[in-house]
């Protein structure tokens, strides 16, 4: 492995559905950077990496993807990177995690590479298009591309300068919409209207471009919640995305919205009332052809997922079932959920051994701390996932 050493930029975070895809950093951190419910990139300087810097990254991934293949064919295994080939690298003292996630990028070969970090389109569209066109003659077998921006950032583009990027190889843009509401976006300091998200999504259908919009079930607090499910489901009924992904809302002690928790100027939803926000907004949802998902951790509900209109009635019913529980029940599938033993209330019933440590381990922290105790143990299996 002789470029085992080979090393290019990485950022911090990506959708969970690009867990699998190629890494490459076009821009470091986020240039506005002020949500006021965002963790990440704070206290962060955002900066453009340069087209050079860039390319050179991406001749490094090359390399490395290059060396993996032929540690495969000297293996005796014809540049196919299996398990085998996996175990060697894995096992290999002093293998860096630039060479670890090329190696498993291949070894999944998901073909899909993802551009960090959160705002890519705000680069010159000649530079971003050379940095397309580039990646695409290093890597041929890559078949998506995708990317974050925001929607401030798109409509300063014309659809003339996103259907440059969408040909030079951009295929789908992850969108963080949260919400619809205009008041709530500017105390979220979000820094952009309604109007202008269902602009922007509206110029990447345009160009050609999939939109995969991010939506934050929670963000409006006990406070705006209706307001909020309503007006974001009219907004995406107005752009009609690709995806609408849902990202539930967590407030963790480093979270800028944090200190209105503790001042009383904004308080969360309990899990109860996000199932009634949720069971809102999707029956809001309406004329539109989106794929719902809620492909993450921090969501209550994971099978509130479906492509829309045909399965709004069974993402509807998951809702139903949830609330349906008995209060004990809905306290023993919200651990067991946020601890990652479930994924469905059906779970309740297949297992009956888990439900019982469960019911267990409330009852001993009841016991102990009382009602409040169970809360901040929920609370604080959930949010190691932030």
């Amino acid at each position: 492995m002789d470029n085992i050493h080979q090393q290019f930029e990485q950022g911090p975070i990506l959708p969970p559905n690009e867990a699998r895809s190629l890494l490459l950093r076009l821009t470091r951190n986020c240039p506005w950077n002020q949500c006021l419910f965002c963790p990440v990139y704070k206290n962060r300087k955002f900066s453009l990496r340069t087209v050079d810097e860039i390319k050179q990254d991406i001749l490094s991934a090359k390399q490395i993807a290059d060396d993996i293949k032929a540690l495969s064919s000297k293996l005796g295994y014809d540049g196919v990177v299996n398990d085998a080939v996996i175990s060697a690298i894995f096992n290999q003292p002093g293998t860096d995690t630039h060479y670890r996630s090329i190696a498993a990028w291949l070894y999944y070969q998901t073909d899909a590479c993802f551009l960090q970090d959160a705002d890519n389109l705000i680069m010159k569209t000649k530079d971003l298009v050379a940095v397309l066109q580039f990646l695409k003659q290093q890597f041929p077998q890559i078949k998506r591309v995708t990317t974050y921006s925001r929607s401030r950032t798109v409509i300063r583009k014309s659809v003339e300068a996103l259907t440059q990027i969408r040909k030079a190889g951009l295929d789908r843009v992850h969108i963080g919409l949260e919400s619809g509401y205009d008041p709530l976006l500017k105390l979220m300091k979000k820094g952009v209207t309604g109007a202008q998200h269902i602009e922007a999504g509206k110029r990447l259908l345009a160009a050609g471009v999939e939109v995969s919009e991010y939506v934050m079930p929670g963000l409006g607090g006990q406070q705006m919640w209706r307001e909020h499910a309503i007006e974001t489901a009219k907004v995406l009924n107005q752009i009609n995305p690709h995806f609408i992904r849902l990202r539930s809302l967590r407030v963790p002690d480093h979270v800028p919205l944090h200190s209105r928790l503790e001042d009383g100027s904004f308080t969360m939803q309990t899990d109860d009332m996000l199932a009634e926000e949720i069971g809102l907004f999707i029956q809001t949802l309406d004329g539109i052809t989106s794929t719902v998902t809620s492909d993450h951790i921090m969501n209550l509900l994971e099978e509130v997922s479906g492509r829309l209109p045909d399965d709004k009635d069974k993402m509807l019913a998951v809702v139903e079932a949830y609330q349906d529980l008995s209060e004990g029940d809905r306290l023993i599938y919200r651990a067991g959920r946020r601890g990652g033993a479930y994924r469905s209330t059906d779970d309740l019933k297949r297992d009956p051994a888990t439900y019982e440590k469960i019911k267990s381990l409330i009852q001993t922290v009841k016991q102990e701390e009382g009602p409040q105790g169970i809360e901040r143990m929920i609370s604080e299996m959930v949010d190691r996932y932030i």
